[in-house]
Parts: C-alpha cells; sequence; structure tokens
C-alpha cells in the first residue's frame, strides 16, 4: 500500500539516444551561430515532428511513439530553461503534469506544465523570467499549457478540484527543487486532501458526467476516443483510482493486489494500444490535437491502419467494428473493475446481509453472487442460469464483481454441448418469458460475452457498422434496442407516444416470439447477400432447436425475412390507393401476421435511430395497419372500393362538422368543387380542419394557410401545414424554398389541385436542429404568416438556393438515378430520384420541375440518413403525361442528375 513518506519523485525520462530524433549537441551549435535560440529549436521541433510521423507510417510501435516524443520535450525544455537565468534566491521546480507527466504524448499532444514555488512572494521575483520562458516555448511552436503556483496554492486548486488533484498525481520533475516537488506530491497523495473513499466518488462522479455527455453509450457514429464511454480516458479513470489507493502508477501493479488477472492486463493493454494508435493517426492526418473520429477522417484513418475493403465489409467498417470491440471490452473491464474498488475499499466494513436464493446463488446485500467459486465449473448451466434469476427477482440490482470475473472466466465453456443441452435450452426461452428486465438482462449477457456464446451469429455483429448516417447504432446495439422498444410497448404510460403498438402487443399471443424475430432480423448483416433471407434460415433453425412448433418457427423466419416490408410499404406507396392495401394484406396473409409486422416495424424503425420515429411516419404506418386490418377482416376477396372510401371519409367528416356546428349546405356546396382524390388522400379530421377554416374564411380562391402539429400525442417536431388558393405557377416551388428558409426539412407533401383551379396542398415538415417538443401558437402563426406572405407575392418571387451541405453528409458520395414511367390508372408520371440527402434539396427537385413546367401532383419523401428516395407525381399542362417523349424524359432526368451532383 502506499506511504506518502516514501513516494518517489519522477524525473526526466532516461531512453537510449536517438540522434536521428533530437541530437543535443547539433542544436547547441544551431543555437550559437543563429541570431536567437528560437529559429533553430524550430526548425528542430519541426524535423523531429516528420520524424515521427514516418515512423508511424513504418509501423513503429506507438507506445515508442509517445514515450519518444514526452522524451524529445523532455531534452526541449532543458535546452530553454538553461536559456534563461533564475534566480537563487527562490525554490523553483519545473514539472510535468498531466499525460506529459505519464510520459505519453502523442503527436500534437498539449504539453502541461506547472511552474512550482515554495512561496508566492517568490513567482513575483521572477515574473519577468517566467514570461520569457513561456514566450519562448510558444515561439519555438510547443503548445504548452502552464499554470505558476505556489506550494499553497497547489493544495488548495487540488483541494477544491480532484482534476487538479488527479493532475499534480502525475507529476514529473523536468527542472529544478527534487526536494520542492517531494512536499507537494506528499501532500497531494495523502488522506488530508483526498481520502481514497472520496477520490473514488469523485472519480465516478466525473465518468459518469463524461459519458453523458457522449450519451452514455460507446456506440456513437463519431465517437471521441479520449473521452467517450469506452475511451482512453475510462482507462486512465481505472488507473488514477490505483495510484491514490496503491500508490502505483502502472495497472499491471493491480495484479499483484488481486484486482486484476493477467488476462485482463492484457486484454485493457491491448485495447490502449488500439486507441492509441487510432488517436496517432488522428493527430498525423488532422495535425492537431485531434480525439474526435469524425466521418471525414475515417476512411483515411482506415487506410493509414492498414484496413482494405473486402466482399463484404468496407476498409472503413472493419476498422469501426474493431473500434466498438475494443470500446466495449474496455467499458466492461471499466464496470467490473470500478464495482470491485467500490465493493472492496469504500463499502469496507459495512455488514453485509445474506440471502440464499438458489442451491447455486445467494444475493448479498442487493447483489447476486455464486455460492462457492467452482459454481459455474460444475454446473455450466448456471451461465443462463444466473441471468433468468435477475429478470425474476426485482430485489436484485447488479452482479457481484468476483462472480462477473468468474463468469468472464467460464464462458467458454458454452459450447456446442452446451447449446444442445435441453436444460439450457429451456433456460433461455424461460429468460425470454420473464416479465420483467429483459433488455437488461440481454445486454448484461452481451456485456459479459454470455449472448455471443450462446448464439454464435450474434457474436459476428458485434460492433458491425455501417458507413452512412441513417444507422447511428451497430448492428448489436440496434437489435438489442428493438428488444428494448418491445417492452417500452408494455408500459401503460407508453399509450400516448405508441397508441397503437400499446394496444396491440397486449393481443398477440406469444410475445417471445416477438424478441427472437427481433434478435435474429438484422443478425446476418455483414455475411454478405440478402441479411433477410440469411437471417429467416436462422431464426427458423433456431426455433425448431429450442424445439418451438413449426407454426412459430415459421412465424418468426416470415417475420425476419419481411422485417422490412410494412415500413417500404408506408413510406414508399400511395396508401389512398386500394390496391396497395390489398396487395400488402395478401402478402401478410392474417391479423395476427399483422399484428406481429407492425410491432416489429415500429420498433425497428425507433430502434435504428430515434430522429426517424416522427407523427409523420407514424401516421403512415398507423394507416396502413388499419386499412390492412379491415381489408383482412373483409375477406381479400371482397376488398374495399375507392368510391366506397370516398363515401366513408366525407361521412366521418361531415359528422365532425354538424358537432362544430357548421351546415350540410354550406359543407357540401365545398365539397362539390373538390376532387375525388382529395377525399381519399386526406383523413377525415383533416377534411373537417380544412373545410371548418375555409368556410369561416369564405375563401374561394383566396389564400388560406393552416398550421398545426399533426398529433397532439407525438412530441416529434413536426407540423402540418395546409395551403388552400388558386393554383399558379412557382405555387410548389415558392412553398418549399419558404419553408427550406424557415429552416424546415418537408419530409411529406401531397398536392391536389381540383377541377375549378383551386389548389389544396398538404405539407409535413420537420425542423431538425429542433428539440422534441410542441410547439407553441406563436410559433406555428409564423410559419403561417411567412408562407401567406409569400404567396401574396407569389409573382414577384425569385429562386435563390444557396444552402450549404452539412459537414458530415460532404463525406458521402451518392451519385443521382432518376427513372421516369407513367402511372396510367391515375394519370400521371412518376419521377423517382435516389441522391445525396442535404437542406434544400426539395427546392432544387422543384426548381427542376418548375423549368420543364410540370406540376407536381404528389411527394413522397423518404429519407435514410445521408440517402434520399424522393418519388414525385407530376403532369405537364392540361395533364398529360410526359414520359411518352422519350427526349423530353432524357432531358428531365440528364437535368435532374446535373442539378443534384453539382458540387457546393
Amino acid at each position: 500500500m502506499k506511504d506518502p513518506k516514501n513516494l518517489k519523485v519522477f524525473k526526466r525520462l532516461s531512453l537510449s539516444p536517438d540522434p536521428e530524433l533530437y541530437n543535443e549537441q547539433d542544436v547547441r551549435d544551431a543555437i550559437a551561430t543563429a541570431s536567437s535560440a528560437v529559429d533553430p529549436l524550430r526548425e528542430w521541433i519541426k524535423h523531429s515532428q516528420t520524424v515521427l510521423t514516418e515512423r508511424f507510417r513504418k509501423n513503429v510501435a506507438v507506445t515508442a511513439l509517445m514515450l519518444r516524443r514526452a522524451w524529445l520535450i523532455d531534452c526541449l525544455l532543458h535546452q530553454v530553461w538553461s536559456l534563461h537565468q533564475w534566480s537563487d534566491e527562490v525554490e523553483i521546480a519545473l514539472v510535468a503534469v498531466g499525460g506529459y507527466g505519464r510520459g505519453v504524448l502523442h503527436l500534437h499532444s498539449d504539453i502541461d506544465l506547472l511552474l512550482l514555488f515554495e512561496l508566492p512572494e517568490h513567482i513575483e521575483i521572477v515574473q519577468q523570467d517566467i514570461q520569457a520562458f513561456v514566450a519562448t516555448l510558444w515561439d519555438i511552436g510547443l503548445e504548452v499549457g502552464h499554470s505558476v503556483r505556489s506550494l499553497e496554492e497547489c493544495v488548495t486548486k487540488a483541494k477544491e478540484d480532484v482534476s487538479i488533484a488527479t493532475n499534480l498525481m502525475e507529476a514529473r520533475l523536468l527542472e529544478g527543487s527534487e526536494a520542492l516537488l517531494h512536499r507537494l506530491l506528499q501532500v497531494v497523495n495523502s488522506d488530508t486532501l483526498w481520502s481514497d473513499k472520496a477520490f473514488f466518488r469523485a472519480k465516478c462522479e466525473e465518468q459518469k458526467w463524461r459519458h453523458r455527455k457522449h450519451n452514455n453509450t460507446e456506440y456513437n457514429l463519431e465517437p471521441n476516443i479520449k473521452s467517450a464511454p469506452g475511451g482512453l480516458r475510462d482507462i486512465q479513470s481505472i488507473a488514477w483510482v490505483v495510484q491514490k489507493h496503491f500508490g502505483e502508477r502502472h495497472l499491471e501493479d493491480l495484479i499483484q493486489y488481486d484486482f486484476l488477472t493477467k488476462s485482463e492486463y492484457a486484454l485493457l493493454d491491448s485495447a490502449q494500444n488500439f486507441l492509441w494508435k487510432l488517436r496517432y493517426a488522428l493527430h498525423v492526418l488532422t495535425g492537431r490535437d485531434e480525439n474526435r473520429l469524425l466521418f471525414e477522417h475515417q476512411k483515411t484513418v482506415a487506410r493509414l491502419l492498414g484496413y482494405q475493403d473486402s466482399e463484404s465489409n468496407k476498409a472503413v467498417e472493419q476498422m469501426m467494428k474493431s473500434y466498438y470491440r475494443v470500446a466495449i471490452a474496455i467499458s466492461e473491464l471499466n464496470d467490473m473493475l470500478i464495482q470491485h474498488f467500490e465493493e472492496d475499499i469504500v463499502k469496507t466494513g459495512v455488514s453485509d446481509v445474506v440471502k440464499p436464493l438458489t442451491q447455486h446463488f445467494q444475493m448479498r446485500n442487493r447483489s447476486i453472487e455464486v455460492t462457492s467459486a467452482d459454481v459455474f465449473e460444475r454446473h455450466p448451466s448456471a451461465l443462463l442460469e444466473v441471468f433468468v434469476l435477475i429478470a425474476q427477482t426485482p430485489e436484485i440490482e447488479e452482479v457481484r464483481a468476483s462472480t462477473i470475473r468468474l463468469i468472464r472466466n467460464h464462458r467458454d465453456l458454452i459450447n456446442k454441448d452446451f447449446r444442445n443441452d435441453a436444460a439450457n435450452k429451456r433456460l433461455f426461452m424461460r429468460l425470454l418469458r420473464s416479465p420483467h428486465r429483459l433488455f437488461t438482462q440481454l445486454r448484461r449477457m452481451k456485456r459479459y460475452g454470455i449472448l455471443s456464446r450462446y448464439i454464435p451469429a450474434f457474436g459476428h455483429i458485434i460492433g458491425q457498422m455501417q458507413y452512412d448516417l441513417f444507422h447511428i447504432y451497430t448492428v448489436d446495439a440496434h437489435t438489442l434496442y428493438v428488444v428494448r422498444n418491445i417492452r417500452i410497448f408494455l408500459y401503460s404510460e407508453m399509450n400516448q407516444e405508441f397508441p397503437i403498438a400499446a394496444k396491440v402487443i397486449h393481443q398477440i399471443p406469444q410475445l417471445e416470439l416477438l424478441y427472437l424475430a427481433a434478435l435474429f432480423h438484422d443478425m446476418a448483416k455483414g455475411r454478405g447477400g440478402d441479411h433477410s433471407t440469411l437471417g429467416a434460415e436462422d431464426a427458423r433453425a433456431f426455433c425448431l432447436h429450442h424445439e418451438l412448433d413449426h407454426s412459430s418457427a415459421e412465424l418468426v423466419a416470415w417475420l425476419v425475412q419481411y422485417h422490412l416490408l410494412m415500413s417500404t410499404v408506408a413510406q414508399k406507396k400511395d396508401l389512398s390507393d386500394p390496391d396497395v392495401i390489398v396487395e400488402f394484406a395478401a402478402q401478410v396473409v392474417d391479423v395476427t401476421r399483422l399484428d406481429y409486422l407492425y410491432l416489429l416495424t415500429v420498433a425497428d424503425i425507433c430502434g435504428t435511430n430515434p430522429k426517424l420515429w416522427n407523427a409523420w411516419r407514424a401516421a403512415l404506418l398507423a394507416k396502413l395497419y388499419e386499412e390492412t386490418r379491415r381489408a383482412l377482416r373483409r375477406g381479400l376477396s371482397n376488398p374495399i372500393q375507392k368510391q366506397e372510401r370516398i363515401v366513408q371519409a366525407r361521412s366521418k367528416a361531415l359528422t365532425l362538422l354538424r358537432n362544430m356546428g357548421l351546415e350540410d349546405v354550406a359543407v357540401l356546396s365545398l365539397w362539390s368543387q373538390l376532387d375525388d382524390d382529395y377525399f381519399l388522400q386526406e383523413s377525415p379530421e383533416d377534411i373537417a380542419w380544412h373545410t371548418q377554416a375555409i368556410i369561416k374564411e369564405e375563401s374561394s380562391g383566396e389564400i388560406l394557410v393552416l398550421t398545426k402539429e399533426p398529433d397532439s400525442k407525438q412530441k416529434r417536431n413536426v407540423v402540418q401545414i395546409f395551403i388552400y388558393t388558386k393554383d399558379r405557377p412557382n405555387l410548389f416551388l415558392a412553398s418549399v424554398a419558404t419553408l427550406g428558409q424557415l429552416g424546415f426539412t418537408i419530409i411529406g407533401a401531397r398536392i391536389i389541385t381540383s377541377r375549378n383551379g383551386i389548389s389544396q396542398d398538404t405539407y409535413l415538415a420537420i425542423d431538425p436542429s429542433r428539440a422534441q417538443a410542441h410547439y407553441t401558437s406563436g410559433e406555428l402563426e409564423q410559419v403561417k404568416l411567412a408562407l401567406h406572405d409569400t404567396l401574396v407575392n407569389l409573382d414577384s418571387f425569385v429562386f435563390n438556393h444557396s444552402v450549404p451541405v452539412p459537414r458530415q453528409l460532404k463525406n458521402f458520395k451518392i451519385k443521382t438515378q432518376v427513372s421516369i414511367s407513367n402511372d396510367l390508372n391515375k394519370q400521371k408520371t412518376v419521377v423517382d430520384i435516389i441522391t445525396l440527402d442535404r437542406p434544400g434539396l426539395l427546392v432544387l427537385i422543384a426548381a427542376v420541375f418548375q423549368n420543364f413546367n410540370l406540376d407536381v401532383q404528389t411527394a413522397r419523401v423518404v429519407t435514410f440518413g445521408e440517402r434520399a428516395e424522393d418519388i414525385f407525381e407530376v403532369t405537364a399542362p392540361g395533364c398529360e403525361l410526359i414520359s411518352s417523349d422519350p427526349r423530353l424524359c432524357e432531358k428531365l432526368r440528364k437535368t435532374l442528375c446535373e442539378q443534384l451532383d453539382q458540387k457546393d
């Protein structure tokens, strides 16, 4: 254990000579012949940076490079220190702190220095020398972070701020008084400043705060490899706690205290080296102290580290998979060791309450632990039993650190024989049928390496990412989030957020089948081939292996095979077309399958990216679900006809309007001017909303703009806009351009022009920069007034598009694809566009349509991260189809591609 009185003072690094990197005699000679020391020292620093960079490119060990740079800086500081005359009247020490104090310096890491004095008045005596010394460091190109403090000031600051105390713990003497630094270290490492318990608590809170800044996940698309969960700081946090408690500077020293095994240390050391290589590569690439693995750097860093594209995975995806796996491994060990410290240091002396659970497990206070160290060796099934017990025992909050270690050490017992054991198969199905905390246990099983061994295919997707902006989680994280979302549907408080799912979840006969579909729906990603088909085969085999009946296995396999079907139809098809509903219903076959598929679809969307779920997608899926359910109830041999749907919509809307006090005569008179498409595409509630406002304003061709949130229960920053006005050139372009200027992205549009020339346009728009909360009436009024002003002055509208492409999107190249075809049933031309998404995309497309004198009838805007897949129904003047003119179609296609592929 530590003894502050016998603390060792670490000094300048003593390494073998490296004349290519730093030759002291050459430096002195250059200074002697120069007018000042600044120029030769600056040139030598540039030279050394080049040498280190070349060594990195030649795969020299990153640990050696960091140590050599710290040694280089030691040498340079020694040289600069010697250029200044320091007074003999004061006791002073030049001290390296932080990472530099540890001897860990990346290519562009900050150089943290402390100028330590015995007394405050000593600082005044050499104030000019201090300023000159620091100025020289900046002049020669060293980015230093420095503080000038007396011994007393250091102690005071360290007592107030645990980060300062931590920095000082790593202090290393560069120049000056060893005795002075020793006195500081004695105080800093004593319990009078920070007790072990207080220091541990403070570092835990510091880590929690840091993790919150990075969304408490290792799976950020652009991770900070230093500060994010599973990053370098998590390793260092353990080292700091070790140093404070044991007085040891190196994690390896934990082994002798039985806090870390040799294999765990080897894993941490390997993980740290991998992250160091990533960080060093970022410094080489950017020329600065960059710790964020941004999209614009990821591909180049992957090449720097030697990754190459394969048939199934890009080089960047392989690198990021390695990163995420390393981050998870670090987090797992960090959690275990932090808990170990908690149990064995912080809670020392606390009386334990032990409660027997089974032959193999007991509860100590609120944590589960084994009854003996050989439980897993004698009873391998206990590796699954422990998670079933936690799921079924609400009092259990944690797994004891000693038991976590035993689970990790025995997880390789899960082999083919283990998976074939009937008792183990029953335990896994018991877990899936547990009424509580299923997601938590599956996540814990993943963290401890159990889930990937019980379901080997799951092991292949751990850390698997896709280089895009649509999937913001790795496949394994997404998979478990889908399970979590299904569990959320069971909570009564979710009735407002997910009204249909919250109802349907209680109607499906076997919830565990939905969990199995969630587990397998993306499990075949990264193998090559169709992941839905391959996953369906895996799911079927797993279900039959676990003795589920044939029909259950086929249902799970079908859900995996078609897990994207409902989302695709809802977003890309015209749901007002009864044929679309009938075709989808024929694929679904029965209401039970529809219920399962709806739940899986909603959980999948919410688990892919939280921003994807909004009132628009909710409404589309709700409409598809309700219409399909009705079709299945009626029977596919008796499908609902368009006229019947129109009658139903008008009847429901008329009832609503009567309740509002409107006369039938006024309503029916207005409706007589509207075409059937309007009643097919709008809901009865929106028809009533529109009709009431039009009659109230007595608008007959005048401009009417309405705004509202589509569903007050959905806090998803979506605005619904309805425009009722005479159809004129530029109407669509001016409307979308104005919404774009207000910061909105349009996610859906219905453009209906009646036979009397009145346009009834509905837009759904979202503000990506806005927090997910309700709009105020004042905000909605601003949208309304801006649109109204634009439309009043439509004749003088001038299109001016100058929206920059966001940084992240610039890293993706999607060549625009345009297909043009006729829909003879609707007598409209369909223009299908796949291109890079960006702010103002719809405005660009609208401008092209305007130049071709085309009227947009409907717009279905679907975005998958950086990829936009937009479908437009357009007509030429006189409602003519354009695809009968091949030259015009080719010209339109070519113009769209040229405009959308232009470099900003």
